[in-house]
């Protein structure tokens, strides 16, 4: 991973490139699994290496994905993410219409990531070890909060999130953290629910 890019923020630029589904696919493959390459990441994703190619050379004008320097050769070429993790602040492209549409992609296919994580853990409960089990959690709460609280609130679990980031070590395990954050309409079907 290249020194100093522990997280990026979306710009115009770098939103038009990555709000696609297979480019999000790819640019998380490289970020939570390390560098590979475009033959190894399409036989991952089931696209071909020429499709995988073409869309991590997409990533790299972008500047979030680049070559590995230590690995491949004038045959093989290593990609690596740019970056540890990317950061969108959606309200600052809805109100721009050749924005808003790339915004929702992205944010959709960040949904259907989610999914995608938490179906392939309770597919593989059985196999992981009790304390992992125990450890793991799929919990949801609903709270009443003003937008300065909601806020307030997403700062706090991000700074806990961020005192735990540290280099892999003997005994770890990949875990992803999931969660959000946002406002549900309260329709007449909903209100009394609680």
């Amino acid at each position: 991973m290249p020194t100093g890019r522990r997280t990026r923020q979306l710009d115009a630029r770098t939103l038009r490139a990555l709000a696609h589904p297979l480019r999000m696919q790819l640019l998380d493959l490289l970020t939570t699994d390390g560098p590979a390459t475009a033959t190894g990441l399409g036989k991952r994703v089931g696209e071909s290496s020429g499709t995988t190619s073409w869309h991590l050379r997409q990533l790299a004008d972008a500047g979030l994905v680049v070559e590995d320097a230590e690995r491949g050769s004038k045959r093989e070429r290593w990609w690596q993410a740019a970056q540890e993790s990317t950061r969108i602040r959606a309200a600052d492209f809805l109100d721009q219409p050749e924005l808003s549409d790339p915004v929702k992609t992205l944010l959709h296919e960040v949904v259907n990531q989610r999914y995608r994580e938490e179906a392939q853990f309770i597919a593989e409960l059985p196999d992981w070890a009790e304390d992992w089990r125990e450890s793991a959690t799929l919990g949801r709460t609903r709270l009443s909060l003003t937008p300065d609280e909601t806020r307030r609130l997403v700062e706090e679990v991000e700074a806990v999130v961020e005192r735990y980031r540290r280099p892999s070590a003997a005994g770890d395990e990949t875990v992803i953290t999931q969660w959000a954050a946002f406002p549900r309409t309260i329709t007449a079907e909903t209100e009394g629910e609680s």
